[in-house]
């Protein structure tokens, strides 16, 4: 299986996922000129910035590692064009949340359940 599949593949599963506790998607794949993000959705009060990692093998590190300094500044300069781009004046509290699928150490498969973690990072944190 090639590496865009198992990543569209770990964003679905991470939609369902989310979608099961209580989210609701606002945008996939949001795309601009600094990066992009997994899922938007909406958490109570939050608006909450996705990204979905998945791994394979454990060799370089675990899904959730590989979310490191730099892909966060990625992630909060992309979430911040976005924010700019909103019509309403009234900014939403934001989140960054990281779904990671760890590898499946008896198989390798990649399948395994999804691992939540709710306000990975933050941005004051990455500079």
């Amino acid at each position: 299986m090639d590496r865009q599949k198992i990543g569209k593949d770990a964003e679905q599963n991470a939609l369902n996922y989310l979608t099961k506790q209580g989210l609701k998607l606002i945008e996939k794949n949001y795309r601009c000129r600094f990066g992009e993000i997994d899922l938007i959705m909406r958490h109570e009060d939050h608006l909450v910035f996705v990204e979905v990692r998945s791994r394979r093998h454990q060799q370089w590190g675990g899904a959730s590692l590989s979310v490191d300094s730099r892909k966060q500044k990625k992630l909060i300069k992309t979430a911040g064009y976005f924010l700019s781009q909103q019509k309403s004046s009234n900014l939403p509290i934001c989140r960054f949340d990281v779904v990671a699928f760890e590898a499946n150490k008896d198989n390798g498969s990649g399948d395994s359940c999804p691992i939540w973690y709710k306000d990975a990072f933050r941005p004051e944190a990455t500079f």
